[in-house]
């Protein structure tokens, strides 16, 4: 049960399950050699570092399934990121965060 309750948490709020997991195990640890790459992961791209820890510490490496895993987090991310700039073009919104009217 808690297995499917982190991924459903990670699954719409990545920053918080990998918070969460970060504080009560040693998952992170395992997967990354360094601290600087969870640190940038939280950052720029959750569900990628999400993806990476999952290929390392269930599959072993970034081999198979888990490669086209990893791939899917990768997607996912800039997904996110580019949905918002496509979203602020659609809106005519300008880079100061206001609506342009024409």
């Amino acid at each position: 049960m808690p297995c499917c309750l982190v991924s459903l948490i990670a699954l719409f709020a990545p920053r918080f399950a990998i918070f969460m997991t970060w504080l009560f195990s040693n998952y992170f640890d395992r997967a990354y050699q360094t601290n600087i790459w969870p640190v940038l992961g939280f950052l720029f791209m959750p569900y990628t570092m999400l993806a990476y820890a999952v290929a390392m510490n269930s599959g072993g490496g970034l081999q198979g399934i888990w490669l086209i895993v990893f791939v899917l987090g990768v997607l996912v991310d800039l997904g996110v990121v580019g949905g918002s700039a496509n979203s602020r073009r659609r809106n005519n919104i300008d880079s100061d965060g206001l609506k342009r009217v024409n």
